[in-house]
């Protein structure tokens, strides 16, 4: 194994044990068990505030566990808002408010809309009935006059509301005020009344994305608990307070002397009216202060026990948040695994293809396609493990299969030729090639592109130029190219050889007819084989790479013509051993002939 890959195997491991660790510490996070506690009977008690909290938090999405959390909170809730109402109606009643100079304004002009509007009253009713006693013209006239005064009754009316509307928001219409406090009460009862807790059927996260969404939105409803818990332990430390300073009152006033004690010298006269009206305003402020601390006790009470409720069912949240990430950190390990799983088992198979027989291209050919084989079966895994198997398999295939056909076409197409090229008909690196009139050897083949070093026309020097061409996978599937590193890397080449008149030319025919044959022999037998392993005709099978040699008259002499079959990037320096050659056997005439190498034949 590659140090690179070393250092990433031993990452992957650490981060692998790290996830297996949190695994062990998140696996026995179970849900508690909910005790369910048995208030006693109570009249329904909540403050507005906690009662809407409540309701709130009960038309989330609750499970089993939570419900009798939710149901409790909702009764709490309500029960303090009734406890609110009696205390704020018995404040106004015994606390009414000092009329404004306004208000005593607005108070004289309702008087006066009142009492007009009482004077209406009696005149329709008094027309009325002399209407059903009239007859003829007068119950005529009597019918006008009640439709007048209706009209009239209905403008005392709006104005009689008016004023009294003014004076209510002045703060100087306690019967108004309670009767506005009674209305709100029964509209929140109402509401109430009128919210259930629902159970929600809870939804299996199918990936490491749904398992963060159901983290995300247990992590948003935990602090909405704390926030109404902290709420709650406010409320029950602010009636606390005023539970005390109002107790301390009582007590100072119960130690003082009484105020009924008369002076010895009228106790036979007994008290005065004045005295008696005295002791009992000061029993009655005295049996409303022990209201008031009964009434604060509840409260206090139920403030404390909505604040325990919310504790435990933070309790429950906090165990479902666990399990959820446990699951998630079983994804996570997953992830992990595979990712180390491919790691070691790339550098197996790496280990693996290194000991078999095959040659460098097949090697290489073998490795990429396993490599890339071993990576799409990672990323398929990991892709499953954080979003989850579809639901609906055939539509996300469909929809993904048009989209990729219509945005990637081009990289598709690619893609598949590169099965076509790794094919037996492909090829490999180190090839010869011609793809789209570029020649060069083939250094880089991959997925979607393939890369050759450019070295010019194939029956040329074939110098390399120093040029990478790189060229999309598709030019296998919609276009050609030429392979020149199998059966296509022979090609015909030709001597001319010219004797002058005179000269005897056989003997000169024969030595380079057997210089050619000692020359081109093993090569000529490794195209037979090929040419008859790649024809699928009995003519090409028959085809012989044997060399042959012309002779024919031309003007000063007689031509030599010697076709011989050589290896494409082995053509000049062949052609190079054969001109040596000719020269030589020149040399030893006394008339040296003239030696023409023709262009390769077809």
């Amino acid at each position: 194994m590659k140090s690179k890959q070393r250092a990433v195997a031993i990452i992957l491991a650490l981060l692998l044990a790290a996830a297996v660790y949190a695994l062990l510490r998140t696996r026995d996070a179970h849900s508690p068990q909910v005790s369910k506690t048995s208030s006693a009977e109570q009249a329904p008690l909540v403050e507005q505030t906690p009662l809407l909290t409540a309701q709130q938090l009960a038309k989330m999405p609750t499970s089993e566990e939570e419900k009798p959390f939710a149901e409790e909170a909702l009764r709490l809730g309500d029960q303090e808002m009734d406890l609110a109402f009696a205390a704020a109606v018995r404040d106004a009643q015994m606390n009414p408010p000092v009329l404004s100079a306004r208000a005593r304004e607005i108070q004289g002009h309702l008087r006066k809309a009142e009492d007009g509007l009482d004077a209406d009253k009696k005149r329709v009713d008094q027309i009325t009935a002399d209407e059903a006693k009239a007859t003829g013209s007068r119950k005529d006239s009597l019918d006008d006059q009640l439709d007048v005064a209706k009209a009239q009754l209905e403008l005392d009316q709006d104005e009689a509301d008016e004023a009294r509307q003014d004076l209510l928001r002045a703060g100087g219409d306690p019967q108004g005020r309670i009767q506005s406090m009674v209305e709100e009460h029964e509209a929140a009862s109402h509401s109430s009344d009128a919210t259930h807790v629902t159970v929600t059927a809870p939804v299996p996260a199918r990936g490491l994305i749904q398992l963060f969404q159901q983290w995300s939105d247990l992590h948003g409803k935990k602090l909405q608990l704390w926030r109404a818990k902290q709420d709650a332990e406010s409320l029950a430390a602010s009636f606390s307070a005023r539970h005390a300073a109002l107790e301390t009152k009582v007590n100072a006033v119960a130690a003082q002397p009484s105020s009924r004690a008369a002076p010895a010298n009228n106790k036979a006269a007994g008290p005065t009216r004045e005295e008696s009206e005295a002791v009992v305003q000061n029993t009655r402020l005295r049996a409303n202060d022990q209201k008031t601390l009964t009434n604060l006790d509840k409260r206090i009470d139920d403030q404390k026990q909505l604040a325990d409720v919310y504790a435990r069912w933070i309790n429950v949240i906090s165990a479902k948040q666990r399990s959820v990430l446990h699951q998630a950190l079983v994804g996570l390990t997953m992830v992990l695994g595979i990712l180390l799983v491919g790691v070691f088992f790339d550098g197996w198979l790496e280990r693996l293809l290194g000991k078999t027989s095959l040659d460098r291209r097949q090697l290489a050919t073998l490795r990429t396609a396993t490599r890339v084989t071993l990576q799409i079966l990672a990323v398929l895994f990991i892709l499953l493990v954080i979003f989850g198997p579809p639901t609906q398999i055939a539509t996300v295939l469909g929809l993904a299969g048009a989209g990729l056909t219509v945005a990637l076409k081009d990289f598709i197409v690619g893609f598949l030729g590169w099965f076509v090229l790794m094919g037996k008909n492909g090829i490999r690196l180190g090839d010869w090639v011609e793809i789209n009139g570029v020649t060069g050897e083939v250094v880089e083949l991959g997925m979607f592109h393939t890369v050759l070093l450019e070295t010019g026309n194939w029956t040329d020097s074939s110098h390399p130029t120093g040029r990478r061409v790189t060229f999309t996978n598709s030019f296998a599937i919609e276009g050609h190219y030429f392979n020149f590193s199998t059966s296509g890397q022979w090609l015909w080449d030709e001597l001319q050889i010219t004797v002058p008149t005179g000269q005897d030319p056989y003997p000169i025919v024969t030595a380079i007819q057997k210089k050619v044959l000692e020359a081109t022999s093993e090569g000529a037998k490794q195209a037979e084989t090929e040419w008859k392993s790649a024809a699928k005709s009995r003519e090409l099978r028959s085809s012989s790479a044997v060399p042959a040699v012309n002779i024919k008259p031309v003007i000063g002499g007689i031509e030599i013509s010697v076709r011989y079959i050589t290896r494409a990037n082995e053509r000049y320096q062949l052609r190079a051993q054969l001109y040596q050659a000719a020269v030589e056997l020149m040399g030893q005439r006394p008339a040296a002939p003239q030696v023409a190498a023709n262009a390769p034949a077809d």
